[in-house]
């Protein structure tokens, strides 16, 4: 039975490519070790689990956010390098924490995944709340360094602070 499972959060359009609404820069710095960590998962025989952001249109995000990921819409898709296989698992969040309101523990219960590597963006958002559910519900967490990004320097470099040192969380 497999019990480890790859996440891939947020690599979508939106944050991804250049002059996106909320482009982070350093996405694209990863996304070669995202396609390793994936290549690895493959092998091995780990689920590959998407979880990505999909908003509606007035969603309430869009009073802290510039408006980005739309259902619909080509910046709410994941980016050509990292795209998903018809096997891969495809889960919509609203919101930082991929566990808050979506099938995310579910699907996990059901593959019988207890440890997750979790790779994307935004480290000290929606990578360090994901994370935070998870442990919080008893999985061993795993980040490679070099498959998360950050806004900047200052909040990635305190959010894996935090989640190594408060979550103890593995950070590779």
């Amino acid at each position: 039975m497999v019990t480890s499972a790859i996440l891939i959060i947020d690599m979508l359009n939106d944050f991804v490519l250049p002059g996106a609404p909320l482009e982070v820069p350093d996405t694209r710095k990863i996304i070669p070790n995202i396609e390793r960590e994936i290549e690895k998962a493959r092998r091995v025989g780990y689920p590959i689990l998407y979880l990505c952001d999909s908003h509606a249109q007035d969603d309430r995000e869009f009073k802290i956010w510039p408006r980005h990921c739309v259902k619909g819409t080509k910046g709410a898709q994941v980016v050509d390098e990292l795209e998903p296989e018809p096997k891969d698992i495809v889960v919509e969040k609203t919101t930082y924490s991929g566990f808050f309101n979506t099938r995310l523990e579910e699907v996990l219960r059901s593959l019988g995944a207890t440890d997750l590597i979790i790779t994307g963006c935004v480290t000290n958002i929606c990578i360090l709340y994901t994370a935070s559910d998870a442990v919080l519900r008893g999985y061993d967490v795993t980040i490679p360094r070099g498959c998360v990004a950050g806004l900047n320097k200052e909040d990635h470099e305190f959010a894996l602070r935090q989640l190594e040192n408060v979550l103890k969380v593995k950070i590779i």
